[in-house]
């Protein structure tokens, strides 16, 4: 790679950390196709991004720890589903067409802006069980876990709208979530690595200004941009880089 999409990556990276550290999401599900389309290829691009989502979400985790905002009884089936089914996603990435790989990125970017821009959590009046509320975790984190690993998006998205279902209110569903996409990438982007052919220089750069931009991203969110704002903002640029995709696929 040249210096060229060192530089533009590192300030993507940094921007796009600190706005999804404003929503409590990591940003894999962006850094994937950006790096995509500046050259970085596929089977780098997927966990350099998974690493990316532990370190910008590692930082809001801990916040939310310190908060006493997860939900350990409901997260742990979550949890465990996920980081044991990621690698599995990972090993898989390799054997899958790319066209097919896209056009899955594509589909995961639409669902994603879709609850970025509609869903809006409602609180369940009436608790659910202990065994549907392990049922439910195990399951979601099966299929978030597989594709987080598969697609390298750490399947946050998956996660919170189940969270909030499952009688969780929004702050402690995201803190939840959280916590459970940074054991889950870090799981996915071990799989990955396993797999060899990683530029260690280019994922050290990402990782430093991950960080960085994750803790300016939490520091503005205190006083500037509203929640409901920046996941509006969010989900328009989801669907434009997923209209950008399946562009691309079709006029091949």
């Amino acid at each position: 790679m040249n210096t060229v999409v060192y530089v533009v990556s590192a300030v993507l990276v940094l921007v796009l950390s600190g706005l999804l550290s404003m929503a409590g999401l990591g940003a894999a599900f962006l850094f994937v196709p950006l790096f995509y389309y500046l050259g970085v290829p596929l089977a780098e691009a997927t966990p350099t991004a998974l690493l990316l989502n532990v370190v910008s979400l590692m930082f809001a985790a801990i916040n939310y720890w310190r908060g006493k905002l997860i939900n350990w009884r409901v997260g742990l089936p979550v949890l465990v589903a996920a980081v044991i089914l990621s690698p599995l996603g990972a090993l898989l990435t390799a054997s899958v067409n790319k066209t097919v790989l896209l056009a899955m990125f594509a589909a995961f970017l639409f669902f994603a802006g879709f609850m970025m821009l509609f869903y809006k959590p409602k609180k369940r009046e009436q608790p659910l069980s202990r065994a549907v509320e392990v049922g439910a975790g195990a399951g979601v984190g099966t299929v978030a876990g597989f594709l987080g690993g598969l697609l390298g998006v750490g399947g946050g998205n998956f996660i919170l709208p189940v969270l909030n279902w499952l009688g969780l209110d929004a702050k402690m569903a995201a803190g939840t979530t959280a916590m459970v996409v940074v054991f889950s990438s870090l799981s996915g982007f071990l799989g990955h690595a396993s797999l060899g052919g990683l530029d260690p220089l280019f994922i050290g750069i990402m990782a430093v200004m991950a960080a960085a931009g994750s803790i300016i991203g939490s520091q503005l969110m205190k006083t500037k941009l509203s929640s409901t704002q920046l996941k509006k903002i969010i989900g328009v640029l989801l669907w434009g880089i997923a209209a950008k995709i399946i562009f691309d696929l079709v006029s091949k």
